[in-house]
């Protein structure tokens, strides 16, 4: 494998001689894979053509073990220039050219249009700008932690520098001296819609130089000597602060290498046709094999199997759950905060921390403060940033660290729903637990009412979704979340809870309780009707029941949902052999619980009442009492909707 090292002086010729060839090479290859899909990024992929052959070339990296614990990263943020990456993976070794060329954004096939982690030499799945500086700023803090001397890189378009992600992720890698991370900006000026001083005007190198970072300017960023010179300085540490991340601006030429390409803003994504990649082969001196290789592409129906990396996970001890009696009432994020606590305790060791914990400036709400105080170098307070710590923290949890992310839910879903939906995609196994949901929030109000987490995780294919009932079941939750890889959302309110016992009076969850996801909870039998409920409408709901049973002998049943997902339809299906189910939630009614059961009942077949109770309208300002009694989700409403639905009339 070609492998240049950055200790010595200067590229030799010989060394700038294979440089040139693999560049001949991988623009065949951009100029070939984009004519033959018709479609795709030439130009961006040909103005970051050097910027990549130099990093590949220097990165220390193991093609043939892809995921090799020392290698460097590198994180392409701007993913549309995947025929520029698979072009130089196949110069490294990583994948052979014709299943590139006659795959490439194929229906089945691994080489898409933005790059993916399926491809080996592909760290992160990217196409959404502005997301690769916060997941690259993930993956240096992780290696810093575990005392690898590994770097990360990150390339960059000019364009997303637009996006105010990138301004969280740069004041983060400088308040935590991550002088392992590498930003690397191709800055051709222009962007889909035409030159970037025009569509938004900006100075990238003085946005990186206010946040504190070492900035390397380029003038010519397809000179490899002066890519290796820019390189150089930073693996010696030629910096003015070594402990700090640094840029290397470069400007570069849009469609570089073919003339009537060049800086043309048309070419960012839009392929030559046959007729065009013709001139442009020859223009190069190139032979052109495109006539073979499109009616290889139309007999092509087997494809090359995608990369499937292992990703690690850590050995976490859970300890000896904590029990609250009846005489304690506390509330579920205290509980979180207590568990998350006696992890740390039982699991980080000074300088090697196993189970890491992020904020966003309400460590206090959230109850990290006691992990904190006894775990400080695995505490990270992220301030007001909550889309770049959404995708840092995903960045982290691959790198064999449980890791919990805390905020409010308005701030941990809603807000940053396409960071955890492109953290699904990248397979991470972040621990997501979000406090102040629903009308529980109270007098924060409307803007505050996380009403929608549900409907939200539930399009996210690889995301688990938890509630807790009070703060036994919490802690149990977060102990279970701990040991088991994978994302998964806890969720819980604000307001103190009593804690849930059974018809006899003991503590339901305590004892040989333990949390099973996709198992509900039969807190009480009964068969004139079942109340399916999660959350603190538990409480409401056992009220109800209790109420129904002494003043109109009717018994129902109350199932507790702390498993959202995976889902027990299994009680869902028992509970409609009642008659009667009615769905209690402080969640939007048409998203939540209710139209769970609603489709898990029609798949089956099966015939059923159902009533839904829920959140129907933004609420404003009030103590989570009055807001419940107005929803018509409290004991009152809960139980007025039964009587009404058995009423002989009906």
């Amino acid at each position: 494998m070609f492998q240049i090292s950055l200790d010595q002086p200067s590229l030799t010729q010989d060394q700038k001689d294979t440089l040139q060839q693999m560049w001949r090479r991988c623009i065949r290859r951009i100029i070939l894979s984009t004519t033959l899909a018709a479609s795709g990024h030439p130009g961006g992929s040909m103005s970051s053509l050097h910027l990549l052959l130099m990093l590949y070339s220097s990165l220390r990296q193991r093609p043939d073990e892809p995921g090799w614990a020392e290698r460097d990263r590198l994180v392409v943020s701007m993913g549309h220039i995947s025929p520029g990456v698979y072009s130089v993976l196949c110069e490294f070794g990583y994948i052979e050219e014709d299943n590139m060329l006659l795959e490439f954004r194929q229906a089945e096939s691994a080489f898409s249009g933005h790059i993916e982690h399926c491809v080996p030499g592909v760290e992160w799945n990217t196409g959404n700008l502005g997301q690769g500086l916060s997941a690259a700023t993930g993956m240096a803090l992780a290696l810093k932690l575990s005392g690898r001397a590994n770097r990360v890189f990150t390339l960059m378009g000019d364009g997303e520098q637009q996006k105010g992600q990138l301004s969280e992720a740069r004041r983060f890698a400088m308040k935590y001296q991550l002088g392992n991370l590498v930003g690397i900006v191709d800055r051709n000026h222009l962007q889909i819609c035409g030159a970037t001083d025009r569509v938004m005007p900006q100075n990238v190198r003085a946005d990186y130089a206010a946040a504190g970072w070492n900035v390397i300017y380029l003038e010519d960023g397809h000179d490899f000597d002066a890519i290796f010179g820019a390189l150089r300085t930073i693996h010696q540490g030629d910096l003015d602060d070594r402990q700090s991340p640094t840029v290397i601006v470069a400007r570069t030429i849009m469609g570089k290498g073919v003339s009537f390409m060049e800086d043309q803003a048309k070419y960012h994504g839009s392929p030559l046709n046959p007729e065009q990649a013709a001139r442009a082969l020859a223009e190069l001196g190139l032979d052109n094999p495109l006539d073979d290789y499109q009616k290889r592409r139309g007999a092509l129906h087997l494809f090359q199997p995608g990369y499937c990396p292992a990703v690690p996970y850590p050995k976490i001890d859970t300890g000896i759950p904590i029990t609250y009696d009846r005489a304690t009432v506390t509330d579920n994020r205290s509980a979180y905060g207590a568990a998350l606590e006696d992890l740390g305790r039982l699991n980080n060791v000074v300088g090697q921390p196993k189970v890491l914990g992020f904020s966003c400036d309400l460590e206090g709400s959230v109850k990290m403060n006691g992990f904190h105080q006894l775990c400080p170098d695995a505490f990270f307070e992220c301030g007001i940033q909550e889309h770049h710590t959404t995708t840092l923290t995903g960045a982290v949890s691959k790198e064999n660290f449980a890791v919990f992310f805390s905020t409010f839910g308005v701030f941990g879903v809603s807000e940053v729903y396409n960071q955890q939906r492109l953290n699904d995609i990248n397979q991470t196994q972040l621990k997501v637990v979000c406090t102040h949901l629903g009308l529980d929030v109270g007098e924060d109000g409307q803007t505050h009412q996380c009403i929608d987490y549900i409907g939200l995780l539930e399009n996210l294919f690889g995301f688990q979704i938890f509630i807790a009932a009070d703060p036994n079941q919490t802690d149990r939750i977060v102990r279970y979340l701990a040991t088991h890889p994978g994302n998964a959302f806890l969720g819980m309110g604000r307001s103190k809870l009593a804690t849930i016992t059974d018809a006899n009076g003991q503590l339901f969850f305590a004892g040989d309780y333990r949390f099973v996801p996709g198992q509900a909870d039969w807190v009480r039998q009964g068969k004139r009707g079942a109340i399916l409920t999660h959350g603190p409408i538990l409480g409401y709901a056992l009220e109800a029941r209790e109420r129904l049973a002494r003043d109109h002998q009717l018994e129902v049943a109350v199932v507790n949902f702390s498993s959202i997902k995976p889902l027990d339809t299994a009680s869902i299906m028992k509970a409609a052999e009642t008659g009667l189910i009615i769905t209690a939630e402080d969640h939007h009614v048409n998203t939540g619980l209710g139209s769970l059961a609603a489709t898990a009942l029609m798949d089956a077949g099966v015939s059923c009442r159902l009533i839904r109770l829920g959140v129907g309208h933004y609420s404003g300002s009030g103590k989570p009492a009055d807001l419940y009694q107005r929803a018509g989700i409290d004991a009152d409403g809960i139980a007025k909707t039964i009587r009404a639905a058995l009423a002989p009339s009906n």
